[in-house]
């Protein structure tokens, strides 16, 4: 079977909810392959030109292109970059709101073999100056208050970007994007090989300096498929992920989840996130899937959800702990259960539940087609039914999967990583006796007191479904008997006040719920969570915090002791 004819029967299988046969259909890697003239000009362009692809929205702006003119305006972009020398194998530096070029400069990038290193709008001169110090790109793509900073860091490291496209307005060295409309909407293709580098993602790092991650142009668009059928998107369908350029998430699902088979893409670019615009939009743009992060459907499911008529069919979430309370009022306002996935930058959608197979709440769900996921010990021994251990994935780079190529620069951690014929993720999980996976937390998050070590994870869904907590982040706080005693950060929902009663109430919850080695011993009331751009929380800055206090000895504004601290 060819590639082509695989993504025909994964769109085919999501259809039918049928995905038991997937994984014998995968073909042999083939020496060269371009996802954008191989699949999306095929299937899309070729077969649908008329249908939409993209709508995109902003205010009282609103922008839609077919698949037919979106490819045309892909080429344009792909024939501007070369009129000013930009060659397959140069890299491109993208830093933009969520406006329409991401798209097609993503296709343009694909088509001619240029490699793509996403940058998110909230990253600053100094990460820029990291960035460019790590890879100098040849082409910068910026919307004005972006390109301020683009050229602040060129100066400052003191090289110099050979191309650097604006979207609005003009600026001295920049070309405006408007010169595309004068090229020509044919395009050559360039002849790119499987395992050409396609993507560079500067991970958001919850632990240490981002690491880059490198995706091929093979593994990285075909290892979606998975992605398309755990969101379960069809061809006809409008998706909507609330999410922003700059990181792996809008790959997944704005990008090549909806696109691998031929559905709708709603960008709703947005100031601010208001709860209610998000839901107003959803139904009158008839969205038919959509994914959102936990962090943002609490505050969807805060409105009155019944006031509202959707057209949903699927509905996903993944990135944080998916409390039952989200679940139970989503499902009972719009029929739709939302279902958990589990993945990461340095892959596709590894372990997720599946459109019409059984769910049990709070799991990941089971592996996705491409991926044999185990869970393993350091020493690459698969653990026992229902043991923690490290998630990993049978590994070999002549298999047909989504992992990345490598780590750029920092190639020694790939021996960290790639060890023991297996892909080790870094994070802890247990697989059940049905064989369906729950996530523990990241190996550097697992919190280690006396001799018992606790999941964060495990802690936070439990106080996430308590009425008066509306996110909770648990980490480390050294102590002095214990080593670590298992802190929670709490941001309250609307209406609860911080209070020692309030924080009694919370340990005593706890206690009902958790085994005692892994019941908070402190709270910390706080108005927000320090997290990455893709919405996750960064224990990383929590914990060093923490390890700052307890070395002053400070006790910090509403914290509140465990009678058995």
């Amino acid at each position: 079977m060819g590639t082509l004819e695989l993504y025909q029967r994964v769109a085919q299988a999501i259809k039918e909810k049928d995905f038991d046969n997937l994984k014998a259909l995968i073909p042999e890697k083939p020496e060269y392959f371009n996802w954008v003239t191989d699949i999306f000009e095929p299937l899309n362009v070729n077969e649908h030109p008329n249908v939409k692809a993209l709508i995109w929205k902003y205010n009282d702006d609103r922008e839609d292109f077919t698949f037919a003119e979106i490819s045309a305006r892909c080429n344009q972009f792909l024939n501007l970059m070369r009129k000013h020398g930009i060659e397959k194998g140069d890299k491109m530096f993208i830093q933009l709101p969520l406006l329409a070029p991401n798209w097609y400069s993503y296709l343009a990038g694909i088509k001619g073999g240029i490699v793509i290193i996403p940058a998110a709008t909230s990253l600053e001169i100094r990460d820029l100056e990291f960035r460019f110090k790590s890879v100098l790109p040849q082409v910068a793509l910026a919307d004005a208050e972006n390109a301020v900073k683009i050229d602040a860091a060129e100066k400052n490291i003191g090289q110099e970007i050979k191309l650097k496209i604006i979207t609005e307005g003009s600026r001295k060295g920049w070309v405006s994007i408007h010169e595309i409309l004068r090229e020509s909407t044919e395009s050559k293709g360039a002849k790119t090989g499987s395992d050409d580098d396609l993507f560079y993602f500067f991970t958001s790092g919850t632990t240490g300096m981002p690491k880059i991650v490198v995706h091929t142009h093979f593994g990285y668009p075909t290892g979606h498929l998975t992605t398309s059928c755990w969101i379960g998107l069809q061809r006809g369908d409008v998706h909507y992920n609330i999410s922003q350029p700059g990181w792996a998430k809008f790959s997944w699902s704005s990008f090549f989840g909806p696109w691998n088979v031929g559905a709708t893409i709603l960008g709703y670019h947005i100031d601010r996130f208001v709860a209610k615009e998000q839901l107003q939009t959803i139904q009158d743009f008839k969205v038919n899937t959509f994914c959102s992060p936990p962090t943002s459907l609490r505050m969807l499911i805060q409105e009155d959800l019944n006031s509202y008529k959707f057209s949903l069919r699927e509905c996903v979430a993944a990135g944080e702990p998916l409390n039952p309370e989200i679940i139970e009022v989503w499902k009972k306002a719009t029929g739709i259960l939302i279902r958990d996935g589990y993945g990461q930058t340095e892959a596709t959608a590894l372990v997720g539940n599946l459109p019409g197979k059984k769910v049990k709440f709070g799991s990941m769900g089971k592996p996705t087609f491409m991926y044999d996921v185990v869970i393993a010990d350091d020493d690459g021994n698969e653990v026992v039914t229902s043991e923690e251990g490290n998630i990993c994935l049978k590994h070999d780079v002549n298999l047909v999967t989504g992992v990345f190529k490598t780590y750029l620069i920092d190639t020694e951690r790939n021996d960290l990583v790639f060890k023991n014929g297996l892909y080790y993720t870094g994070d802890k999980a247990y697989k059940d006796e049905e064989g369906y996976y729950w996530f523990v937390g990241r190996d550097d998050d697992v919190i280690k007191a006396s001799d018992f070590r606790v999941g964060p994870f495990e802690v936070e869904s439990v106080l996430l479904e308590h009425p008066k907590v509306l996110e909770t982040a648990v980490v480390a706080s050294p102590h002095e008997l214990r080593s670590n005693a298992v802190k929670a950060f709490v941001v309250l929902a609307s209406g609860a006040t911080a209070s020692q009663e309030l924080a009694k109430e919370l340990f005593d919850y706890s206690e009902q719920h958790l085994s005692r080695y892994k019941i908070p011993r402190i709270i910390e009331f706080t108005t927000d969570l320090p997290k990455t751009i893709s919405g996750k929380i960064r224990r990383v800055e929590l914990r060093a915090q923490e390890a700052l206090s307890k070395q002053q000895k400070e006790t910090r504004v509403n914290e509140y002791f465990h009678d058995k601290y």
